[in-house]
């Protein structure tokens, strides 16, 4: 138990004096840089999935003709 009590505070004590938090301002800035990416990746598996969508279906109407 004594291991257990040592390990909580010396994460305590990381945690609160060595660990480097970002400012409310880094925080946003990292915020809004993960909200463009996923835009543009969700965009791009769009235009995948659209363009791939068009491909079989000209694919499949020419081989029912």
């Amino acid at each position: 138990m004594a291991k257990v009590v040592q390990f909580i505070k010396e994460s305590y004590e990381e945690m609160t004096q060595k660990v480097t938090w970002p400012t409310w301002g880094e925080l946003q800035n990292s915020a809004v840089l993960v909200l463009v990416a996923s835009l543009i990746i969700a965009l791009v598996i769009f235009a995948m999935d659209k363009g791939s969508t068009f491909v079989l279906d000209t694919f499949y109407k020419s081989l029912s003709n």
